[in-house]
């Protein structure tokens, strides 16, 4: 099998794996949550993406991985990170807090949204293995991030109060 063909299943298959995780496990415990309980959870996860900076770490990823797709996706997923901590941090300003749920969940998502096309135009799962040790990233944990963005997005636009459960 190729390099893309296998990049390309990992990633399905990663999204796979998330939603029936997500579906049995999270899905029903955030539902059930308040709104900022839920988003804190979110935004707990989306606080760990300063790790994306390993994209531009030299004997991390190989030096012919493309710096249109590294440095992008690296900065990127850093500002995320940080909006994603103040938003944590500013928990008691409900208004602070709301706004950087908002902002966090809109960047983050615009990262990951760009970061496919960069991705697709310099033909990034052919060149997979330029990933190195950040290969990982794209197949394990971008799913599970998109996931929990869009589900940000969802607890956003409903109803304030008590989430029922399902």
């Amino acid at each position: 099998m190729s390099p893309q063909i296998i990049f390309q299943l990992h990633l399905v298959l990663g999204y796979i794996a998330w939603l029936l995780w997500f579906r049995a496990y999270l899905w029903p415990r955030l539902k059930a949550m308040d709104r900022v309980e839920a988003q804190r959870v979110i935004a707990t996860l989306h606080s760990f993406r300063f790790f994306g900076l390993v994209f531009i770490l030299p004997g991390v990823v190989g030096p012919n991985l493309p710096a249109s797709f590294a440095t992008f996706a690296a900065y990127w997923d850093f500002a995320t990170g940080i909006l994603a901590l103040l938003a944590l941090l500013a928990v008691r300003i409900k208004p602070l807090f709301w706004l950087f749920v908002v902002t966090f969940n809109l960047v983050g998502t615009l990262d990951l949204v760009l970061d496919y096309y960069h991705a697709t135009k310099v033909g990034l799962p052919a060149l997979a293995g330029q990933l190195g040790a950040a290969y990982v990233i794209p197949v394990i944990y971008v799913p599970l991030l998109m996931i929990t963005h869009v589900t940000a997005f969802y607890l956003l636009v409903r109803a304030p109060g008590r989430q029922e459960a399902r």
